[in-house]
């Protein structure tokens, strides 16, 4: 079993309404190709993943939980999208394919970015979800905004062009990332409780903290892959954040150091989970999966 095997079936379910959501945007083909690009062209779709495990854990309809998993996944490509543009990483690769704005152009893909993310709040205050109050579906929309902007992911984005070519503190690696990739995944996790039943909404803190350092033990081991891995594995070319000049737990604590943090991280997510009183081996196992994966 692998993470990509694990999560074959999320991805399949995500991808056909992604599918489904962007054939009819044809005001502007290119736009809408950009946009596929960006979004449906591999992925391991974890954030999704995440979401649907957590609402199937807490009872949720799937249907709400499809929803709110391809939100995320939106919401995740479109900052994949703008973080490879020249003004940011300036990367040419992504899930072993030209990044946006080389397939199509810098412009275009800035475009396919920000309609990506509105795309997510549509698809998130739509009438259609069955099983959640209006009170929740608010909730949803707000948990994904606060985890994507400058309380979350972009913030983590700022610090982290702030830092390039400077020595960070482990304490200040540590809320980069937390905001950078931490906050999304943490977002997945209280989603996924939010579409869950009445009587799960008070575990929720517990499976964010589960989500919170299984995300910083995610990005640990995206630094390690980063030196140990290949391009062709990866996706993306291998040693990038070295040649950036990127603020990386390798950089500041060793290859070994940086295990041993994974290792510990990797620890205190299973605690977390030993506190939920549902059957949260799905969880477990992606958790595993996830943080001894190769690329």
């Amino acid at each position: 079993m692998t993470i990509n095997s694990l999560t074959a079936d999320t991805r399949k379910q995500v991808d056909a309404f992604l599918q489904q959501k962007l054939e009819p945007l044809t005001l502007n083909k290119r736009l809408s190709q950009a946009m596929q690009h960006g979004v449906l062209l591999g992925g391991k779709r974890i954030r999704p993943y995440l979401v649907m495990t957590v609402a199937d854990i807490c009872g949720a309809n799937q249907n709400d939980a499809l929803r709110a998993a391809a939100a995320i996944e939106l919401i995740h490509a479109y900052s994949l999208i703008h973080d490879d543009l020249p003004a940011m990483d300036n990367d040419d690769l992504r899930r072993g394919q030209p990044t946006c704005h080389i397939a199509y152009d810098e412009a275009t893909a800035i475009l396919a970015g920000d309609a990506l993310q509105t795309l997510a709040f549509e698809i998130l205050t739509e009438s259609s979800m069955q099983d959640i109050p209006a009170d929740r579906q608010l909730q949803l929309v707000h948990v994904l905004a606060k985890a994507s902007g400058a309380r979350g992911m972009c913030a983590g984005q700022a610090i982290d062009l702030q830092a390039t070519a400077k020595n960070l503190t482990e304490s200040a690696l540590e809320q980069m990332h937390l905001s950078k990739t931490g906050a999304l995944i943490t977002a997945a996790a209280s989603m996924g409780v939010l579409c869950g039943s009445s009587d799960t909404q008070k575990w929720q803190e517990k499976f964010e903290q589960f989500a919170r350092y299984l995300g910083l033990a995610f990005q640990v081991q995206d630094d390690i892959l980063d030196v140990v891995g290949n391009t062709e594995a990866l996706g993306k070319p291998q040693g990038s954040d070295a040649a950036s000049e990127k603020s990386t737990y390798v950089r500041l604590l060793g290859i070994e150091g940086a295990q041993r943090r994974l290792q510990n991280l990797h620890n205190k997510a299973l605690q977390s989970l030993g506190d939920i009183p549902y059957n949260t081996d799905k969880l477990e196992q992606f958790s595993d999966l996830l943080l001894k994966r190769d690329h």
